[in-house]
Order: C-alpha cells, then sequence, then structure tokens
C-alpha cells in the first residue's frame, strides 16, 4: 500500500484527485493547508508521495516542500499549480520537487507521473519511521527523538524494530524472545526481556502511556 498525502485547497479538485486515482494499492490523505499537511506529515504515516499545491490558504507551498526536502528527503514531491511561469518551475525543481505539474492536467498523465516517481524512490530508498518526533532508520541503525540521537545496545534496537514492525500488534513473550536472541543459546531468562525493555523505554524517555506499552498477561506493543 503507497501513501499519497494531498496537499491542495481545491476541495473538488482533490477529491478528484482521490477519486480518480483510487486503487488497491494507493491510500490518500487529503489536506487543505499546510498547517494540516504538517500534522499529517508528523502523525506516524509513512508518505510515500506529496501532491502539493503551491499557492495554499496559510502560506506558500514552497515552504512546506523546503521543510520536506529538509525534514524528510527520502519522500518525492510532486507539484501541482495554476503557476505556469518558467522561474516558478526552475524555483520547485531546485527545491528538490520531482515534478512539476500545470494546471490544468490530465488524470491519465497525473497518474504517470505518480507512478514514475514512486518507481524512481524505490531506488536505493531506506526504510524509514515517524512517529510523533520519533525517527527510526534501522538500516542505518539511526534512532532519533527531535534532534537528538539516542544510542541503543544491538539488543535493545533489535526489539525496537521487531515492535515498530508490527505496530499495533501484541507480541508475547516467548516469540520476542525467540526473535532477539537468535544467537543458538538453548535457554534464554525471561528476566533478560524484562529488563530490554526497560532499558529501551528509558532510552526513549516512553512512559507506560507511550508508543512502547505493556500488555499484561500477554506481552509487548508498539501503539500509535
Amino acid at each position: 500500500m503507497k501513501n499519497i498525502l494531498v496537499v491542495e485547497d481545491d476541495r473538488g479538485l482533490r477529491e478528484g484527485i482521490e477519486l480518480a486515482l483510487r486503487r488497491d494499492e494507493f491510500a490518500f490523505t487529503l489536506c487543505e493547508s499546510m498547517g494540516k499537511a504538517r500534522t499529517a506529515i508528523m502523525g506516524g504515516t509513512a508518505f510515500d508521495l506529496v501532491l502539493l499545491d503551491i499557492n495554499l490558504p496559510d502560506g506558500s507551498g514552497y515552504d512546506l516542500l523546503k521543510e520536506i526536502k529538509e525534514n524528510h528527503g527520502e519522500i518525492p514531491v510532486i507539484i501541482l499549480t495554476a503557476n505556469d511561469f518558467e522561474m516558478d518551475e526552475v524555483r520547485g525543481l531546485e527545491l528538490g520537487a520531482e515534478d512539476y505539474i500545470t494546471k490544468p492536467f490530465s488524470l491519465m498523465v497525473l497518474r504517470a507521473r505518480i507512478d514514475k516517481a514512486l518507481k524512481n524512490a524505490g531506488k536505493g530508498r531506506k526504510e524509514v519511521y515517524r512517529f510523533g518526533e520519533f525517527f527510526f532508520c534501522f538500516e542505518d541503525m539511526l534512532v532519533k527523538r527531535g534532534e537528538e540521537e539516542i544510542v541503543l545496545s544491538k539488543t535493545e534496537l533489535k526489539l525496537l524494530q521487531i515492535l515498530v514492525e508490527n505496530k499495533n500488534i501484541v507480541l508475547g513473550r516467548e516469540r520476542l524472545i525467540d526473535k532477539i536472541w537468535t544467537d543458538g543459546a538453548e535457554y534464554v531468562d525471561e528476566n533478560a526481556l524484562s529488563v530490554t525493555v526497560n532499558r529501551l523505554r528509558t532510552k526513549l524517555n516512553e512512559s507506560g502511556e507511550g508508543h512502547l506499552q505493556t500488555v499484561y498477561g500477554k506481552g509487548y506493543v508498539w501503539k500509535i
């Protein structure tokens, strides 16, 4: 499933895009302003593509484009705008947009451009996760909360990765032990898992009501 964020103040157009391009592998989030788009981006959904209007009611889409590329550079952005001046297109591309489409446009062309951007984005793209202030890239062993990088042990990182990749699914203690301690050890004390969870929770500064939750009698879950 590919998650596409549509930032467009024209309700008819943004809903028309969703209706025309709705496919089993696409899920759309529709926003009419920069403020709502920022909230959506920080909400934990890993967007695969952004369709971005430039003339928005609460500011310039160029500013949002710059923010996306500075903080979430792996997300491809296609600009949709009525601005057909060459300098506007140059500015958008210089700020990192993957494509620039002027209104009115053919939905068939838009679909082709989306497919192309998604295909190109998949080349060498690393899987990243965002949950509010948290940023995780397990391939690079990078864990951050805001601007602060959090150093985890290999065991803590492995536990976090398993929980995040199975978000909202309660994982039992035995299953977690089997997945984390795969070095062939015949016996692992269950207390080792409790200690690892507590250390991870402390380093992430997560309370019992945060993302990392204990489900008593069942196991643990990364809740969003």
